[in-house]
């Protein structure tokens, strides 16, 4: 079964999760906050979805800028910065739909249209 990942409070994750149950996708909802990604579930997510690493980092959202990640991320190494990505979800952007062969992440209404 697809999981959608979210934090609910988000209003792009509530748009994403409407537009999902409009079209009568079936799928599990996963709080990011609550349940953070682990270093193995990012590595898979992004191996799935074919985008770089930076692009799952929330560069909008106020953990990333308090942590000054702007200017540290080009010095950390992959791992160093998946591992970071798994010590907060509010670090990692979202929503992110995840499906045995693929991950969506960011909701684009017509990138999700075209795949799903």
């Amino acid at each position: 079964m697809a999981t959608f990942v979210c934090y609910p409070k988000c209003t792009t994750c509530a748009k994403a999760r409407a537009w999902l149950e409009a079209r009568g996708l079936v799928f599990e909802v996963r709080d990011i906050k609550a349940d953070n990604p682990t270093p193995e579930e990012i590595k898979s997510w992004r191996a799935k979805s074919g985008l770089p690493l930076d692009k799952f980092f929330n560069t909008s959202g106020n953990s990333y800028k308090n942590l000054g990640l702007r200017e540290k991320l080009s010095g950390m190494s992959e791992e160093e910065r998946i591992n970071l990505l798994a010590t907060d979800g509010m670090l990692v952007k979202r929503p992110i739909f995840v499906e045995d062969d693929f991950v969506l992440v960011g909701f684009k209404e017509t990138a999700w249209s075209e795949r799903l």
